[in-house]
């Protein structure tokens, strides 16, 4: 990663743009043009250093999002999660060591299609998936400082 692209990172996580242009004022701000800033947060999403640049809002109040999990024999561990992966809906799906052994959160435009996106998954893995609904709320800051002075 170079410094441009760590720059940009820090930018991203938490003070974006809200303008009509923002890649352009993000340059303006960098000395770069804004082509530069496109292609270098092109690369970190093609190369899988970020897996998206976009908002992240409060839960509740635009669309319908849930926290679900599955219980996947490790032979099928790599097939599902690309599986879930793919799904736009899904913004992060992650394993851990417990009988639920995958994780992910499914962020949808409407409750409607929340349950569409895990019933597909159901049906495509033929696995079962447990949500596990918010029922209270917490604010985690998972922005990360990559750009030292």
């Amino acid at each position: 990663m170079d410094d441009l692209q760590r720059r940009l990172l820090d930018c991203c996580q938490r003070r974006f743009p809200l303008v009509s242009r923002p890649y352009a004022e993000i340059a303006g701000k960098f000395g770069v043009d804004e082509d530069e800033v496109i292609e270098a947060l092109r690369a970190l999403i093609d190369d899988g250093t970020a897996s998206r640049i976009g908002p992240v809002f409060r839960t509740g109040r635009v669309g319908a999002s849930t926290l679900a999990a599955m219980q996947v024999p490790e032979d099928r561990m790599q097939e599902v999660a690309a599986l879930i992966s793919a799904y736009p809906e899904v913004n992060h799906n992650y394993e851990r060591e417990h009988r639920f052994n995958l994780w992910f959160v499914v962020a949808a435009a409407s409750e409607e299609r929340m349950h569409e996106v895990l019933r597909e998954i159901e049906k495509r893995t033929q696995l079962p998936v447990m949500m596990l609904p918010m029922e209270k709320e917490y604010h985690i800051d998972l922005g990360f400082e990559l750009q030292w002075d």
